[in-house]
């Protein structure tokens, strides 16, 4: 059983993706459609694929599609996502879901309307760290979990100024100006993708820009935005807390590692940096770095990479760890490229199956929901000076 797909978006990690769509064996003709037509000709030509459209109403039109990727502007994934459900195709999404709670609510909505698969592809589902805290809790290696930290740390110098002014055009400062805590689902999903539980309140700080060229600029900004780096704590239900940074102006190594993670229990706690993870009990302590590396799929110098910052390709080639049980995949993943720390194979498969068993994903709309809101109303929160907001739950994914 196979189904067709478009992906919605020709940029920088499309092509990676739609690599892996097109490699899996339930999906059948792979098709791309793109604001700027040349790039979804150019990635039809590179990558054989079934063809191109216009525009994405057109690929929503047309029966020879059944399910959609998007792989456009943070904030237009919401919109895109509606628009998808409501014409009948099966919708995979890059994160973040979207960037208001109306919006969350309505995807949600929608995907009970219509019974078809959404799935919010969030990397740190598949995270090393995530994968390892997550089997330790299930083993109850903690004891009681009360405590985690997660961090997207990501310097805007290490590659990230490229990205924009690829995605963004002559207006790239404007939506360069994104705003960290609408963009937390690195940091909230590799917390709660471990620790099963839920935000149900938070306060959030924010740092005022000061490097002075036109990015992170109220003027310039589309988002209104000055604020960089912003720290979240929030409580969670049952007991605990966990605290959140996303930074764009700091001196860290993204390149090396952009996401980490730490849990801590009355048992146990494992604390993760660059280049160094460690598990820790009241025995002492044990290194697990080499558990949980990913080992390379491809050259970061490869031909294909040629379009990326050099900064940014470890996203593309990092393969699986250790951690991670590769058993579940398709053998034609094997030999293929990976990235953001060996989870786009997991997460591609992860949808595919979804689509074809029509069971829910791991990151369904309600875990998704669970992933982005908290930092949408971090992102108010901080707003108000650190005001510390209630955090509404959309409750769990019915049963299938």
């Amino acid at each position: 059983m196979t189904f067709s797909l478009g992906i919605v978006g020709a940029g920088q990690f499309s092509g990676q993706f739609a690599t892996l769509f097109q490699a899996h064996p339930g999906v059948g003709d792979v098709y791309v459609t793109d604001l700027l037509p040349e790039r979804a000709e150019q990635l039809a030509a590179a990558q054989n694929l079934a063809g191109t459209f216009p525009s994405y109403e057109a690929m929503l039109e047309s029966a020879d599609v059944d399910a959609v990727a998007i792989f456009t502007q943070r904030w237009t994934h919401g919109p895109l996502v509606l628009q998808g459900l409501n014409a009948g195709k099966h919708v995979y999404s890059a994160v973040p879901m979207a960037i208001t709670a109306e919006e969350i609510a309505a995807i949600i909505d929608a995907v009970k309307a219509t019974g078809l698969t959404y799935m919010m592809g969030e990397t740190s589902q598949y995270n090393p760290a995530t994968v390892h805290a997550r089997n330790q809790i299930a083993e109850g290696a903690f004891g009681r979990l009360f405590y985690a930290e997660g961090d997207y740390v990501h310097d805007m110098d290490l590659g990230f100024y490229d990205a924009y002014r690829y995605s963004g055009g002559e207006n790239w400062k404007s939506t360069a100006s994104y705003p960290p805590l609408l963009y937390p689902t690195h940091a909230v999903g590799g917390v709660l993708g471990a620790w099963q539980t839920h935000a149900v309140s938070v306060s959030a700080i924010g740092v005022t820009d000061d490097r002075g060229d036109g990015v992170f600029d109220k003027d310039v900004s589309q988002f209104g935005n000055d604020v960089s780096n912003a720290t979240a704590l929030f409580e969670v239900a049952g007991g605990g807390s966990f605290r959140t940074n996303e930074f764009r102006r700091v001196g860290y190594p993204s390149h090396i590692r952009e996401s980490r993670f730490r849990f801590f229990g009355t048992e146990a706690s494992m604390e993760q940096l660059a280049t160094v993870a460690l598990w820790q009990d009241k025995k002492g302590v044990k290194d697990i770095s080499e558990l949980l590396e990913p080992k390379p799929t491809m050259s970061p110098d490869d031909p294909s990479l040629r379009h990326i910052a050099p900064e940014l390709r470890a996203a593309f080639t990092s393969g699986s760890a250790p951690v991670h049980d590769r058993e579940r995949l398709p053998r034609e993943f094997d030999t293929l490229h990976n990235g953001h720390e060996g989870s786009h194979h997991f997460l591609v498969d992860d949808f595919v199956t979804a689509v074809n068993t029509r069971t829910l994903p791991t990151v369904n709309a309600w875990v998704a929901a669970r992933y982005t809101l908290p930092g949408i109303v971090a992102h108010e929160s901080a707003r108000q000076g650190g005001a510390r907001l209630e955090i509404p739950d959309f409750g769990d994914a019915p049963a299938s």
